[in-house]
């Protein structure tokens, strides 16, 4: 009994974690936008190593007409929408194809533009921490049930 009550509040814990995280992301994904479509001066230009304005003005800042910013606020409001909807499995696997999207824009920014993006950084952090906290999520899941399943005097599952 103490098991289940200690997974359900891990489980409520997570859900609302990566709602949080979501939000944050969107916050920092709507910021990115800003940079991509204003050509004022931004305060994350820091010097000629951290300059967002390099990176969100790149030929990499849009994909298909579709500027990469938008697509990550696109991202963060479906694994916030999953969250709240507890579907676990859709949210580690969509945090993982976020994960591995932004690992594939970190190696652009280090590599073929030289620079980076103070907003891009942040939500890598972020789309990191979902995929660990999601992965959490259904291991969490996963045990519980496989508790559920077991029982008797001796604790041996049933096969």
């Amino acid at each position: 009994m103490v098991a289940c009550v200690g997974a359900l509040v891990a489980s409520k814990t997570m859900r609302y974690l990566i709602a949080i995280l979501a939000l944050a992301g969107v916050v920092v994904s709507a910021m990115a936008l800003h940079v991509h479509f204003c050509t004022d001066p931004q305060p994350c230009s820091i010097n000629e190593k951290w300059d967002c304005g390099i990176v969100n003005h790149s030929a990499f800042a849009e994909i298909a007409g579709v500027p990469v910013a938008a697509i990550g606020i696109a991202g963060y409001l479906a694994l916030g929408a999953l969250a709240f909807w507890r579907q676990r499995a859709l949210v580690f696997l969509i945090a993982l194809a976020g994960l591995g999207f932004a690992l594939r824009l970190t190696f652009i920014e280090e590599f073929a533009l030289q620079v980076w993006c103070l907003y891009c950084v942040i939500s890598q952090a972020v789309i990191a921490l979902i995929t660990l906290l999601s992965l959490g999520w259904v291991g969490t899941e996963y045990l519980a049930l496989k508790r559920a399943n077991c029982g008797g005097a001796d604790g041996a599952c049933a096969r």
